[in-house]
């Protein structure tokens, strides 16, 4: 998995300053949110305490992969709930600081083992729900957890992991994304299929093949599928946009003006200390820092 946008967990200590080398969805979302959560993340890479709720999107997202394993016929509602407890321990080998969700001081080891299980237990309901929403009986990825990578014209680079790739008899092909949460209201699913449509311009630029369809699968709430066909246009007009969200974030790179913007998010922030917006201060910018700006056409 893709440390930067699928690990919940993070490092003791910041790590050293670098310039930024190219986009995901998830950072492309960070800088049109709030230039400095970018900044902090990308830039001074500060550390974040893992949470609960993220945590389990990661176990989610991995006994779904894991479930495809299994011959189609065992692809049943038990033996996904069969991978999560598994699954948990692979991810606290990996992350043992993971622990700490569960384990606060002082709380007795009674209190702690029935936190994880009711944990374990909101995971389960979310599997389940998956079911209501596929047949994994009758799905048959071609890719999954797939990293892709391209470098537009520009030198732009592009770069994410996408959950599912599935292809048709025919060859049409449709990339599938599970979300943990509920499914956004029409005037946002715009801003949620971004990242889809960022993802399908990337295999366009790769493989020269257009996704026939870009799905998301909300989990959350009652759950939900939403689709959507996009077309070379549509492709194209994303490419523009990210080309020219590369130049702005390269602009304040250069200057190390990356302002805050209070938006319905900066409740979960956890960098309230950093912030103006919240009384706090920005570590020093660690200028020079130069990226490269795409070519103009």
């Amino acid at each position: 998995m893709q440390q930067t946008d699928r690990d919940p967990a993070a490092t003791a200590q910041p790590r050293p300053a670098t310039a930024p080398t190219g986009l995901s969805p998830s950072r492309a979302g960070d800088f049109m949110t709030c230039p400095l959560l970018y900044r902090l993340r990308v830039i001074d890479k500060l550390p974040e305490p893992p949470s609960p709720a993220a945590t389990r999107g990661t176990l989610v997202h991995a006994v779904l992969e894991r479930l495809f394993d299994s011959p189609a016929e065992e692809r049943t509602p038990q033996r996904a709930v069969d991978l999560l407890r598994p699954q948990w321990e692979r991810l606290l080998g990996e992350r043992p600081q993971l622990a700490e969700l569960f384990d606060l001081p002082g709380q007795d080891e009674d209190a702690a083992a029935t936190a994880l299980a009711r944990w374990l237990a909101d995971a389960e309901k979310l599997v389940g729900q998956w079911f209501r929403l596929e047949d994994p009986t009758r799905l048959h990825p071609v890719e999954r957890e797939l990293y892709v990578e391209t470098a537009l014209e520009s030198g732009l680079l592009l770069r994410g992991y996408i959950d599912r790739v599935d292809v048709a008899p025919s060859g049409e092909v449709r990339l599938v994304d599970y979300k943990t949460g509920r499914a956004p209201s029409r005037d946002f699913e715009g801003k949620a299929m971004f990242q889809m449509k960022f993802y399908a311009l990337v295999v366009w630029r790769w493989k020269g093949v257009v996704p026939k369809r870009l799905q998301l699968v909300y989990l959350g709430g009652g759950g939900d599928v939403v689709t959507y066909d996009p077309d070379e246009a549509d492709l194209i007009a994303v490419e523009r946009k990210l080309e020219a969200l590369w130049a702005t974030i390269s602009r304040a790179v250069a200057t190390g003006e990356f302002p805050a913007t209070r938006n319905r998010l900066c409740d979960w922030c956890d960098h309230q200390a950093s912030c103006p917006e919240f009384g706090g201060t920005p570590p020093p910018y660690p200028l020079p820092i130069h990226v490269t700006l795409p070519e103009q056409g």
